[in-house]
């Protein structure tokens, strides 16, 4: 009866990550495709440039709740935690090849990431949200988010007992999937015209540290706004 819970609830959480709130709500406040502006990406960064800025704010809660909710279900009804975080990933699979957009063209995951990582520990959540900010000022929240990755399963690892995580193996190999997916992500997306000249591994590096092509961020972002103009 538990693997049948399972297996219904990981499709479900799939199915969940995959509604594409940010493509949603700029087509129908604006009628536009959001993989045709600014960055390209349908996440909720991306309204900023391709819709009304107040969007951001209910696209980034719908996207957070995904991988909460997928989470706190799990939880509700008794799962292990290698089952509660298979469910989460599974709730950020679908934010970034959802299958309603044909399994593409979806976002980092990042802030559905954010709602399971808060789900197995509030303090780490925190952490997570407060720290990539602070590299907003500098317009550098991409290189904030980067690190912040990385040091996700060290946090867990190493900090278990302060930051209340529990089942800390098993969690922590799910921050290590997340982040490995994330920064994945960041990595295999198809070449912009802006970035055809340049080497690979500046291309990869970029990609990385900075989630663009090249080391212009007012080129790059600018780039999908023309297009979509």
């Amino acid at each position: 009866m538990d693997v049948i819970k399972f297996v219904l609830l990981a499709i479900g959480a799939y199915l969940l990550g995959a509604v594409p709130a940010a493509y949603l709500a700029v087509k129908w406040s604006r009628g536009v495709d959001i993989r045709k502006v600014g960055t390209g990406k349908v996440g909720a960064a991306n309204v900023l440039n391709a819709g009304p800025k107040w969007l951001v704010v209910p696209v980034a809660i719908f996207d957070i709740s995904k991988g909460a909710l997928s989470v706190w279900i799990a939880q509700s009804i008794g799962l292990s935690a290698a089952q509660q975080m298979t469910v989460g990933l599974l709730a950020i699979v679908g934010h970034n090849w959802p299958i309603y957009l044909g399994f593409k063209s979806g976002g980092r995951g990042i802030l559905a990431s954010l709602g399971v990582i808060a789900m197995f520990s509030w303090k780490l959540g925190l952490i997570m949200l407060v720290f990539p900010y602070l590299w907003a000022s500098i317009k550098q929240l991409a290189l904030g988010v980067f690190i912040a990755l990385v040091a996700l399963p060290f946090l867990s690892w190493f900090l278990a007992q302060p930051l209340d995580i529990e089942e800390k193996l098993s969690i922590t190999c799910g921050f290590v999937a997340l982040t490995s997916m994330a920064l994945m992500k960041r990595v295999i997306a198809r070449r912009s015209e802006l970035s055809k000249s340049v080497p690979l591994g500046k291309v990869v590096f970029n990609r990385l540290l900075f989630d663009r092509d090249i080391t212009d961020r007012r080129l790059w972002i600018g780039r999908g706004t023309a297009k979509g103009q």
